[in-house]
């Protein structure tokens, strides 16, 4: 897709997570908001997938490690035709297979069932490793919240991708800055994010701007040999919407009907 078809396909996707949301009247609109352009490149132009052949063992793989951003996963799966778009009318609802969280066993596309925090990049971190060892040509992506690595679990992933020289996997830091109990540096302060995943052996790429499609698209050509790759990409919570935009309190809340009526006349420039 050219980069304004891109752009517009984001605009969409995020109207579509609004809507979700708001007619559960549960979900997380901030960081799903915030991870668009990522999973839009990636869907979109960067991985080998099938949503005719979800199954398929040569596919490339996408963790969400982040699972609570999971309206972002499931607007691009309905829009990529891996399930039926009225299906997001669903969204949380009991028996839907559009749970708050992404389950593998519920929804085709879904490549990994998470929602505890730093267990999806170690499961990202062992399909590269499954696919180097089998010999296969797939590539692994996995994002995760910049409030995630605060969790042990992912640097213990980190060592071990080093270790095996995992060159197919590549892990996207939604770096936005706020988690639900506010910022990351009043939560539990991060340091320097890009100096921990050099130390810990990685090839870094930051993104000052994670929003911006075309350096998104420029970092996910960037190759690297016998080294696994993190994208630490600046993003802006709640992206796209005024009110929503670099606020803690729309971490986790549900917009009400006026507020979603304000929030796509702004994405779609006013009209």
């Amino acid at each position: 897709m050219e980069i304004t078809a891109l752009k517009d396909k984001c605009t969409q996707l995020r109207c579509d997570v609004l809507t979700m949301i708001t007619e559960a009247q549960s979900g997380h609109p901030g960081g799903s908001l915030s991870l668009m352009e990522i999973i839009v490149a990636l869907y979109y132009s960067k991985m080998r997938v099938d949503p005719k052949n979800p199954a398929d063992p040569d596919r490339d793989r996408f963790v969400l490690s982040k699972g609570h951003a999971a309206p972002a996963l499931y607007a691009v799966l309905a829009d990529k035709e891996y399930f039926p778009k009225e299906e997001l009318k669903g969204f949380r609802q009991l028996g839907s297979h559009l749970q708050g969280h992404p389950d593998k066993k519920k929804l085709p596309g879904v490549d990994a069932s998470t929602g505890s925090l730093g267990q999806g990049v170690s499961i990202a971190t062992g399909m590269a490793l499954g696919a180097k060892t089998q010999g296969k040509e797939v590539n692994v992506y996995a994002i995760l919240g910049d409030g995630e690595l605060q969790e042990g679990q992912v640097w213990e992933a980190a060592m071990a991708a080093a270790h095996y020289k995992l060159d197919n996997l590549t892990v996207i830091v939604d770096n936005n800055g706020l988690q639900i109990d506010g910022s990351n540096d009043k939560v539990m302060s991060l340091g320097n994010i890009a100096d921990k995943y050099r130390a810990f052996g990685f090839n870094v790429i930051e993104l000052e701007d994670g929003n911006n499609i075309e350096s998104v698209l420029d970092a996910f050509e960037i190759k690297t040999e016998g080294q696994p790759k993190c994208i630490l990409a600046h993003t802006v919570k709640g992206k796209g919407v005024s009110f929503m935009e670099n606020q803690v309190g729309w971490h986790g809340k549900a917009l009400s009907q006026e507020q979603l009526m304000q929030a796509l006349s702004e994405l779609n420039g006013g009209r």
